[in-house]
């Protein structure tokens, strides 16, 4: 064992668009929406006047301030676009298509290309609610989307509804790109005094307890359909995988390999899990299906292999940590253990993250590791074809355990910046950070697939 103590090495490998390009290649600069990136390309400028009143019920105002600042949040936070001040927003609500002046809209100061606009109101114990969203720039065929949704008045059913629309805007603006508005992160919290599995929405709202062991539970990896939580946990005196049924809500049967077992992840389809385990004596890596079975050992080498993740495009290729030559660095492999390549040279660099189109990986990289060394963890990301890297965070903190969103915009990630560990979003280029949680320390969190 070349690189410290194991039991810190495993804790912290446990979970797992190559900007430079960007800047070096016109044609790549075209492809941001897929990439995540939007460096050298003007955003869509949108104005988004909070929604009307439809009906006269005591429950609207509550009811529309949840919609209003859930859109509002949704259609910023994607990155995409120039949201326009509400400050340049002429006088009158906007609920309707009459309610619409062009040249009002489409003129400075707001200047706007892209409107959406809508009502909201309770009739009983239902909700309605109209969005709609306009080219003002076009004001011959304006319509570009027109939505109406009902639900159970209620502020969760509501937030869900402006998640949807916001979705439906994104996509339609956005390349086709689905939204995700309506994602989940999971992570792993200690504010009831043990490290449990939480789960909130993609935005850090209804964060809530999923696991209640009592234990040490570390590393959740939620399944392609989201109907699985894989994650590692001390049980029974020993790290072991183990299997929560969300459906079921309930922890489910898996097998006990014996030694320590930590960091699984899944396949894009849901086929595959493969984790680290020394139940030969040495932390390897490998491979079984999602019930445990045909399990296959795919490295054999000195010094601990651990946090696999599997190439979401490809499914054929898995990259990981390896204390082969000393110090962790990331590797990349063939899904059978072959084509072993080194993609860091320097430094301590764990919990590699691959990004949705398969092309690129986020990990957190102490570039300069040693005493008096005047490195700190930060995220980078890397191009695996060319192994070009671009640093994404600036020795704020500690910053470790990137997961993607999944439309490739986003990277969800924890960092002590404020002080204590907690889990932060940002932009793919490292801007935008917005921290998800406050309460006791949270840490290696997990992006849904959808």
């Amino acid at each position: 064992m070349n690189f410290g103590n194991l039991k810190s090495v495993l804790y912290r490998a446990a979970a797992g668009l190559m900007l430079g390009l960007l800047f070096l290649s016109p044609a790549l600069g075209q492809d941001w929406i897929r990439t995540g990136t939007g460096l050298g390309l003007a955003k869509i400028r949108l104005a988004v006047p909070d929604f009307k009143a439809a009906t006269q019920d005591a429950k609207n105002p509550d009811l529309l301030k949840t919609f209003n600042d859930t859109l509002w949040n949704d259609l910023d936070n994607a990155g995409i676009f120039d949201m326009v001040s509400k400050s340049f927003y002429p006088l009158g609500l906007v609920g309707g298509p009459t309610d619409v002046k062009f040249e009002t809209w489409g003129a400075p100061p707001p200047n706007a290309s892209m409107l959406v606009f809508g009502n909201l109101g309770v009739t009983g114990a239902n909700v309605m609610v109209q969005g709609w969203l306009y080219d003002v720039k076009n004001p011959t065929s304006p319509q570009v989307l027109g939505k109406q949704y009902q639900d159970a008045a209620t502020s969760d059913a509501v937030r869900i509804i402006a998640h949807k629309f916001a979705d439906e805007i994104i996509f339609r603006l956005g390349g086709g790109v689905q939204g995700i508005a309506e994602s989940k992160i999971y992570f792993v919290s200690s504010r009831t005094g043990h490290k449990e599995i939480w789960g909130m929405d993609y935005d850090g709202a209804n964060q809530h307890q999923i696991t209640h062991l009592g234990s040490i539970s570390l590393s959740p990896r939620i399944s392609p359909d989201g109907s699985r939580l894989a994650f590692s946990s001390i049980s029974k005196g020993a790290w072991e995988i183990l299997m929560f049924s969300v459906d079921l809500n309930r922890v489910v049967s898996f097998p006990r390999f014996g030694g320590t077992n930590l960091s699984p992840a899944w396949t894009a389809d849901g086929t595959k899990l493969s984790f680290s385990s020394s139940r030969t004596g040495d932390p390897e890596i490998y491979v079984a299906d999602p019930s445990g079975g045909n399990l296959k050992r795919i490295t054999a080498f000195a010094g601990p292999d651990v946090s696999p993740v599997w190439n979401p495009k490809t499914g054929a290729q898995i990259a990981w940590v390896s204390g082969r030559t000393g110090l962790p660095q990331i590797y990349t492999m063939e899904s059978d253990g072959t084509n072993v390549q080194r993609l860091t040279d320097q430094g301590y660099a764990v919990s590699p993250a691959w990004h949705p189109n398969g092309q690129f990986l986020a990990f957190s990289w102490m570039r300069r590791y040693g005493a008096g060394a005047p490195g700190s963890n930060d995220l980078y990301m890397m191009d695996i074809a060319s192994k070009q890297w671009v640093q994404l965070t600036h020795d704020g903190g500690r910053n470790d355990f990137p997961s993607w969103s999944p439309d490739g915009r986003h990277i969800v990630f924890q960092s002590s910046r404020a002080g204590g560990e907690q889990i932060w979003t940002m932009l793919a280029d490292g801007s935008n950070a917005k921290q998800l949680t406050f309460s006791g320390s949270n840490t290696q969190p997990n992006w849904s697939w959808k």
